[in-house]
């Protein structure tokens, strides 16, 4: 088992993270890749991912900032609350390509990043070891993986879901399926400029770099419209389920407080609630045989639990969360994905989710329509 050398989990970790983090120069710097000294991006992605950072505390956190930087950094937090909008509506079809029909299944194939290429050999690199990308080498490998080497994107993400401290279903299938053109109808084209602009030193020691696999940009046929998508992507009819309960939801008294991988900060309503309740977080069992997550990312659940037990009792379990939790009599926070059905089903009390955008019912058919019909964003 190995924790990535970079970034741990726990509740501390994110508040000196986050402290620690300056949005001056965000915008000119967020995609440098190299040298990571260099790096403008804020490494907070795993901490809001789980909600150990909400979004709200993060869009605060840069509110002194020079207005580009603010802006900016501010415009990646919609994109994620975006992304959660997106996911909580459509659910489990956000597995498929929501508007063309890119090539979306089949099992990995790792020969599609190829370890020759220097620039690929040291992205995934950095992600089997640190758990984390830069947003730019994550654009890099998803396009090579599909748009160079044509291989499904589905077990492309998968692989990255496995791997990412901050991998979640919404973020992870969205930014995969933008790669290959949806919302956009143009897929992300990975080429050699890219990498020289962001990290020169990767091509100048390159085995490839005089007959670069990259050197043009690609050019391939315009993407498939597919005919079969959600008919809640332009408007949802169901807004209640998607938003979840907007107050508190009490059916009995609870003895506990229960955590999922999706709000596990101090800040999470249902722990705030209850101070004096123990906390309890379940392993799902039959998930984790199927995901095989890396180490990485259990290690990290596990020294947030850790880092919490030290303020107040944590009990941990191992299993089927649909055996477990109804003998829990717990509190816990609503969580938008479609996985939080085998939480909710026995919880005692419902605790509404901390939107930093409220969902609407207009489209999210892109980043840009959700937005124009998002009120004050």
């Amino acid at each position: 088992m190995r924790a990535s050398p970079s970034i741990r989990g726990g509740q501390t970790s994110a508040d000196r993270a986050l402290a620690a983090f300056s949005v001056a120069g965000y915008a000119a710097r967020r995609s440098q890749v190299l040298p990571e000294i260099d790096r403008g991006a804020s490494r907070l992605s795993p901490y809001i991912r789980h909600s150990l950072v909400p979004l709200s505390r993060a869009w605060e956190h840069v509110a002194d900032g020079p207005a580009r930087d603010t802006r900016k950094f501010r415009d990646e937090l919609l994109w994620q609350e975006y992304a959660r909008h997106l996911y909580a509506r459509v659910g489990v079809a956000l597995h498929r390509n929501l508007r063309f029909a890119a090539p979306w299944a089949g099992e990995f194939e790792p020969q599609a990043w190829p370890h020759r290429m220097h620039c690929i050999d040291s992205v995934v690199s950095e992600l089997e070891t640190d758990g984390w990308l830069v947003n730019q080498t994550r654009m890099w490998l998803a396009s090579q993986y599909t748009v160079r080497s044509g291989a499904g994107w589905h077990a492309g993400q998968e692989e990255f879901y496995r791997h990412l401290l901050d991998g979640s279903r919404a973020a992870n299938l969205l930014g995969w399926q933008w790669t290959v053109g949806a919302g956009t109808g143009s897929a992300y084209g990975f080429a050699r400029w890219q990498v020289e602009k962001r990290a020169p030193q990767l091509c100048r020691d390159c085995p490839l770099a005089r007959a670069c696999p990259i050197e043009q940009f690609p050019v391939g046929a315009a993407p498939v419209p597919v005919t079969d998508a959600p008919a809640n992507l332009t408007h949802d009819p169901h807004l209640s389920d998607t938003q979840g309960p907007t107050d508190v939801v009490r059916r009995r008294a609870p003895r506990s407080v229960l955590l999922t991988v999706d709000s596990l900060g101090d800040a999470d309503p249902a722990l705030a609630a209850h101070p004096a309740l123990p906390a309890a977080f379940v392993f799902d069992e039959p998930a984790l045989a199927r995901l095989r997550l890396s180490s990485k990312r259990l290690i990290f659940t596990v020294e947030t639990l850790q880092d919490l037990a030290r303020r107040r009792e944590v009990v941990v379990y191992l299993g089927d969360p649909r055996v477990i939790v109804p003998d829990l009599d717990a509190a816990v926070t609503f969580a938008p994905v479609p996985s939080f059905a085998r939480y909710a089903e026995g919880a005692a009390v419902l605790h509404p989710w901390p939107w930093l955008v409220p969902p609407h019912s207009g489209s999210v058919a892109s980043f840009s329509a959700w937005r124009r019909a998002s009120a004050g964003v």
